[in-house]
């Protein structure tokens, strides 16, 4: 089960892109803002799926976002994080992964599951769709 501020709780047996409140949280946080520039945005919660906090990561204006997975990382374990979902926009409106998330998702799986934090879903946005890397079987 997730749960998320204000005590609303999901069941985890469905999978996270199914969680409404929780995909327009996401989609707010990684598409809202100016201009078109891609933004990466992570989700922190607990042994229990509670949401512990959040944190922007990232955001790239010309080209492909870059962020630091040490800087990702050290906010999760400061937060005492269990699990984490991560989420990031495609501002051309290609809702698929590039060859580069798929990667740089497993990489983060890998850093995650050493840490004994798991990686819950990398969620993908446009403005009018949502992609789960776990859904899609890339995570």
């Amino acid at each position: 089960m997730i749960k998320l501020a204000r005590s609303q709780d999901y069941q985890i047996d469905r999978p996270v892109h199914q969680h409404r409140m929780l995909i327009d949280y996401l989609r707010m946080m990684v598409i809202g803002g100016t201009g078109p520039s891609e933004r990466l945005h992570a989700v922190f919660l607990d042994h229990d799926r509670v949401m512990i906090c959040d944190t922007p990561l990232g955001q790239a204006r010309n080209g492909a976002l870059s962020f630091r997975m040490r800087e990702l990382f050290e906010k999760a374990l400061s937060a005492g994080a269990n699990c984490m979902i991560v989420a990031h926009n495609h501002p051309s409106g290609q809702c698929r992964p590039s060859s580069y998330d798929i990667s740089a998702t497993k990489r983060l799986k890998e850093i995650a599951w050493a840490l004994d934090i798991e990686l819950l879903d990398h969620l993908i946005f446009t403005t009018s769709s949502v992609y789960s890397m776990r859904a899609g079987g890339d995570l």
